[in-house]
């Protein structure tokens, strides 16, 4: 099992907030790094294509109002989840990370871990400005 986690934030928004921001998938697009060569999102779902790596669909697999969303891989070659946690700290702040999680192999694991962790750790820092 191959885990990333991103740094937590504080972000200057309640957990409601936050949580209502990053459930509107399009909100992700200005999340993105600059790596990110395509980015589309509708209701359900948003893909991304990073430099060197395929498409990615991710769709919403869980949600827990106003901790915890969890997108998956909308594609059986690619078995991950990506989870943001939400903590609120008062009425108008709280801290988020990001957490991925994957079944890869190692040839794999060894490609990708470190754009994923470059990637992960971008999307905890926009955070802070979305």
């Amino acid at each position: 099992m191959t885990e990333i986690n991103s740094k937590t934030v504080e972000v200057g928004k309640s957990a409601n907030e936050l949580y209502n921001q990053l459930i509107d998938f399009q909100n992700f697009g200005p999340m993105m790094p600059d790596s990110v060569q395509k980015f589309e999102a509708d209701e359900t779902s948003f893909l991304f294509q990073m430099k060197g790596i395929p498409e990615v669909r991710l769709v919403l697999d869980s949600k827990e109002e106003p901790n915890f969303i969890q997108f998956k891989s909308a594609s059986s070659k690619l078995d991950f989840t990506l989870a943001c946690k939400i903590e609120a700290i008062d009425d108008s702040s709280c801290k988020g990370n990001f957490e991925f999680k994957a079944n890869f192999n190692m040839m794999l694991k060894m490609m990708v871990e470190r754009p994923l962790t470059n990637f992960i750790e971008n999307l905890a820092d926009k955070l802070k400005e979305i």
